[in-house]
């Protein structure tokens, strides 16, 4: 293998106390499960890895190591190079909407694509505040100013498309910029 071929996003790492997990302890717990070039990216849980097996045999090896490693469980969000390649060209909003916009855009990675029902749920709460738009397993959202001072309903955005993680797309272009 040459160069990573996967990057995990991990959730809820280095969120109070008691969720740390070091750069260092993430590297080793993934090289200790034998993948190769491990690299990790911020604070805030992402490590790109080469390693061959399908995406639910990663998957649970991987949150399997986390929480022997580190003592917590810890949801992955797998996305092969091929991937994170298109959702980091992805622009879901016009070019002024995101210019014009005092928020950054953010990535929603989701454990599956949702079901129509589900996507035509989310686009009931998306606003001229709070842009919303879903392309296969992600929910791309363009808040207007700060993504605390939003009042669009995350409860209902988790009880409609279930487990994810949030990263800005920033972090995704830089990551894939970086290891890719």
């Amino acid at each position: 293998m040459t160069g990573p071929t996967h990057a995990a996003f991990l959730r809820a790492v280095n969120l109070g106390a008691t969720r740390k997990a070091s750069k260092a302890d993430l590297t080793a717990c993934f090289e200790d499960l034998g993948y190769g070039e491990v690299g990790t990216f911020r604070t805030s849980g992402n490590v790109v890895f080469a390693a061959k097996g399908t995406a639910a045999k990663l998957k649970a090896e991987i949150e399997a190591g986390l929480q022997g490693s580190l003592g917590f469980e810890v949801p992955v969000f797998l996305r092969t190079r091929a991937q994170l390649e298109a959702i980091a060209a992805k622009r879901p909003f016009p070019a002024k909407a995101v210019s014009e916009s005092a928020g950054k855009l953010q990535v929603a990675f989701l454990e599956r694509k949702p079901s129509a029902a589900a996507i035509a749920s989310i686009e009931e709460l998306a606003s001229d505040d709070d842009r919303l738009a879903v392309d296969g397993a992600e929910l791309y959202w363009l808040p207007r100013g700060g993504t605390q001072d939003s009042p669009l309903d995350m409860k209902a955005i988790d009880r409609t498309l279930g487990l994810n993680t949030l990263r800005t797309m920033g972090t995704v272009e830089q990551l894939f910029a970086k290891f890719f």
